[in-house]
């Protein structure tokens, strides 16, 4: 979940949660009181509506009790001058939170509770009030300091007299019941708000801060040094991008160490290599040197022999001296590459005419074949494929062991590419080597002896030249019978333009 949208979702469940809990709670508190008064004083079909007007609940409480005294008013008024009926009466108004009340005349001749001590008199509508005065089935409330509802019931005995009977019910009781309910609300109000703003911080605190502490330890573990552990933060949010992020940035660091070290290795190794291939070709050049110096070459011919292994010996040590600064370049990516159409007949006419005085001098016979077509081109560095080359045929006359060396260079029309084939009847790569055989300071067994020497950097070299012109390289080989390199480059195609 987005930010914004923690935020949004946090604002509305702190406006609409508590609403919507103190909805439920107010309403099943006053079913509560509702229930509670019914059971305490018998009233039936009270609601929330009764809640709303505390009058109408005063007036529940004594309705059976009113309409029966109704009906003696009209059926037997005299009952009304009969005590021991009204303090029955009384009795059981009492029951209901009430007292009664009744004057004949201008006198009032009872009244019940303890409730004697007031001038109730001065409060008592006159006798048919009731008919135009009442809207509270037959009674009316009366405020001020006596705060209770009167129900006003009028009669006239056998002898004539008027009188009214008033049966009273003060609001004590409902404002004992209001108050609970009250206090019941304010209660729920601020368990809700502890609720919810409980519940709010729990969840932000575990959205937003068991991210946070995982991203800590993963700081601390890279200010270690530390790079094997992951962030497992699996959210589709903000803070779950930011630990993805990180969880990124952490496998680079990782692939970026791993990668110096792999560097550094290489490098390690390619200095032991240079180093121990160029001791070789130091140590003869010294040998010779000093047997010239020591008169040992005390004839032309071997003055001329000891000359000319100086002079490859030293070839040997530029061989390895341009690799090593033609690496530098490669692992750089700052070769100086100069595209452009070549000939593809042509230059390998070329190429062959400079190999064979090379190959001739070590009794290795070179065989050449040209299968295309004389006007082929392809886009390349003239000088850098020339290095392509000269790096295969020199792997090829380092691995050499039969008396007889061939070589053999083929050149194919195979579609949009040309193909060129390099072979020769060395001794060889085994199957579990062939695959490593491009891969920077790769050596085989075979090869670690001080006189093939080697950087083992040749193939590498070639490898890369080749994916630079856009084209492909891989080998074949099978032991003791020999090996042959492939590589394909694009043929070069102008595109006529229309005047």
């Amino acid at each position: 979940m987005k930010l914004k949208k923690v935020l949004l979702v946090t604002c509305f469940t702190m406006i609409f949660l508590p609403v919507l809990l103190f909805t439920v709670i107010a309403c099943l508190s006053g079913l509560y009181r509702i229930n509670s008064i019914q059971s305490s004083y018998g009233i039936e079909g009270l609601d929330y509506a009764h809640m709303e007007n505390s009058v109408q609940i005063l007036s529940e409480l004594t309705k059976k009790i009113h309409e029966e005294m109704e009906k003696i008013a009209r059926e037997a008024p005299d009952k009304f001058n009969d005590a021991v009926f009204l303090a029955e009466v009384d009795q059981r108004l009492e029951e209901d939170a009430s007292f009664l009340i009744v004057r004949k005349g201008e006198e009032i001749v009872y009244i019940g509770s303890n409730e004697a001590n007031i001038d109730w008199y001065q409060y008592l509508p006159e006798y048919g009030a009731i008919e135009s005065e009442n809207n509270l089935d037959g009674g009316f409330y009366v405020g001020g300091q006596m705060q209770a509802l009167v129900k006003q019931v009028d009669f006239e005995d056998s002898e004539g007299r008027q009188g009214s009977a008033f049966i009273i019910t003060k609001s004590d009781i409902i404002k004992s019941v209001f108050k609970e309910f009250i206090v019941d609300i304010m209660v729920a109000v601020i368990c809700i708000l502890i609720f919810t703003s409980g519940m709010i911080s729990i969840w932000i605190y575990r959205s937003v801060t068991n991210p946070l502490k995982k991203l800590r330890e993963a700081t601390l573990n890279i200010k270690e040094g530390n790079l094997d552990f992951t962030i497992d933060v699996n959210r589709d949010d903000t803070i779950g991008e930011l630990c993805a992020d990180f969880e990124d940035m952490r496998k680079r660091l990782k692939a970026s160490a791993e990668e110096k070290l792999e560097y550094d290795k290489e490098n390690k190794e390619l200095i032991s290599n240079i180093s121990h291939d160029l001791k070789t070709p130091i140590t003869a050049i010294k040998g010779y040197v000093e047997g010239i110096m020591d008169g040992v070459a005390d004839t032309p011919e071997k003055m001329d022999r000891y000359i000319r292994t100086i002079y490859n010996k030293a070839n040997d040590m530029d061989r390895l001296i341009n690799e090593l600064t033609f690496y530098s370049k490669i692992d750089t990516n700052r070769i100086p590459y100069v595209f452009q159409p070549i000939n593809v007949s042509g230059y390998f006419s070329d190429c062959i005419e400079e190999l064979s005085l090379d190959l001739d001098a070590k009794s290795i016979k070179l065989q050449y074949f040209d299968y295309i077509d004389s006007n082929i081109k392809v886009i390349a560095d003239a000088e850098q494929m020339k290095r392509v080359i000269n790096n295969i045929i020199s792997n090829s006359i380092k691995y050499m062991d039969k008396e007889k060396g061939i070589i053999i260079i083929r050149v194919k029309d195979v579609g949009d590419f040309i193909q060129v084939e390099i072979e020769d009847n060395g001794k060889g790569i085994g199957i579990k080597e062939l695959p490593y055989i491009f891969d920077r300071f790769y050596r085989t067994d075979a090869s670690r002896n001080s006189k093939q020497g080697g950087s083992g950097i040749g193939l590498s070299i070639v490898k890369k030249i080749i994916e630079d012109h856009g084209g492909q390289i891989w080998a074949n080989s099978k032991e003791n019978t020999g090996t042959v390199m492939y590589f394909v480059l694009r043929k070069y195609q102008e595109v006529p333009i229309n005047e």
